[in-house]
């Protein structure tokens, strides 16, 4: 992973090579943002431009034999901890090296993918996954060893939030005096649920949230998807690269004119209209029934920043942004929570797997009731 392989994120690269380039390095850092944002590739791009043999000044040179091995994940002085949990495979004690093949598929597949992900990948999702204390104590003696071949020996731990209390403790001696030239790079969705004697030893590396227009930008060169749907969906995903790439594979349904007529059937209150739509939204999938509840949600915030005249924040253009326009003049703030509770409660019953025709046509009934 190269920096230039990560969309946008210019301000944090620079300030991540300076400090190498200064030798400033920490011996331990947190690399923490959202869900599907940019920390766990952006702490590969560190590791690699890290041990670079032929540093350049904006990037790692990718060609080196330090480069080539990070590349593939098979340094034999770059060390992965990530959880894991029991599968068919591993039926007891299960430890990162034990699944490593599958993590370098992961990485490779996207940096970008979270935790019900990797579960899935691996196929355990149903099991309750952590890191274990053997698994720190396993590491701890790996890390005491002099470098075979790098200048750095690096530990990168994935989800420290999910590390045993046990594990957790076992970690802290190292990560207070830690051998020479050794780095530890933890990456974190959740810093909040991560011990505070961890967080404590660490230099916190925030990463921030993908913008619409980096979404955007990978969807239309990477995905081949047309600009005015990758502007969408890039709404939609909030900053999460990872939700975004999903998106692009449900369909060409286009949540702006589904939500648009929607709305205006409720504001009618075309009660024959509505049974019928209801027909057409439970033969969506299920992601795809839930993705258009969260553009509704989307669209509400929009449409109440318009109304309190901060048109500059809002994200849109063209005819949703017309629309926007025209649903601002009923968007007060109470009516924008309560719209946003009952689009809310939707998305929460198809996730539990209710029966989308009695959600739909119940959310619909609500809305004709108090949009207006």
């Amino acid at each position: 992973m190269l920096f230039k392989d990560i969309p946008g994120l210019a301000d944090i690269k620079k300030t991540l090579i300076g400090a190498i380039g200064q030798g400033h390095v920490a011996h331990a850092q947190l690399f923490f943002g959202n869900e599907g944002g940019g920390s766990l590739a952006m702490a590969l791009a560190y590791a690699t431009y890290l041990n670079c043999e032929d540093k350049g000044p904006d990037d790692a040179c990718g060609r080196c034999y330090s480069c080539t091995k990070l590349n593939k994940l098979i340094h034999p002085d770059f060390h992965q901890i990530f959880p894991v949990a029991t599968t068919k495979k591993v039926s007891s004690n299960p430890l990162s090296e034990n699944f490593l093949p599958e993590w370098r598929n992961f990485i490779k597949e996207s940096p970008y993918n979270c935790l019900s992900d990797w579960l899935a990948f691996i196929g355990t999702e149903n099991k309750q996954a952590n890191i274990s204390a053997e698994e720190s104590r396993q590491v701890i003696g790996k890390l005491s060893l002099k470098a075979f071949e790098a200048q750095y020996k690096v530990l990168l731990l994935w989800l420290p939030e999910m590390l045993h209390v046990t594990a957790a403790n076992a970690l802290l001696k190292i990560l207070e005096e830690p051998p020479p030239k050794t780095v530890f790079l933890l990456v974190s969705q959740q810093p909040d649920k991560v011990l505070t004697t961890i967080r404590s030893r660490t230099q916190l590396v925030q990463i921030r949230a993908f913008t619409d227009a980096e979404i955007a930008g990978v969807l239309t060169t990477a995905h081949g998807v047309e600009p005015r749907r990758a502007a969408q969906i890039a709404q939609l995903s909030d900053g999460n690269l990872n939700r975004a790439a999903r998106l692009t594979g449900e369909g060409r349904e286009d949540h702006h004119e589904m939500f648009r007529d929607w709305m205006n059937l409720c504001a009618m209150r075309k009660y024959a209209d509505l049974i019928e739509r209801t027909e057409k939204f439970s033969k969506l999938s299920r992601d795809a029934q839930k993705n258009l509840m969260q553009y509704g949600i989307g669209m509400i915030r929009e449409a109440l920043v318009w109304s309190q005249q901060e048109r500059g924040l809002v994200r849109l253009e063209g005819e949703e942004l017309a629309f926007v326009e025209r649903f601002a003049k009923i968007m007060t703030l109470e009516k924008a929570q309560w719209l946003y509770g009952v689009l809310n409660e939707a998305c929460f019953h198809l996730e539990r797997n209710g029966n989308p025709k009695i959600v739909f046509l119940d959310t619909s009934l609500t809305v004709a009731a108090g949009i207006r």
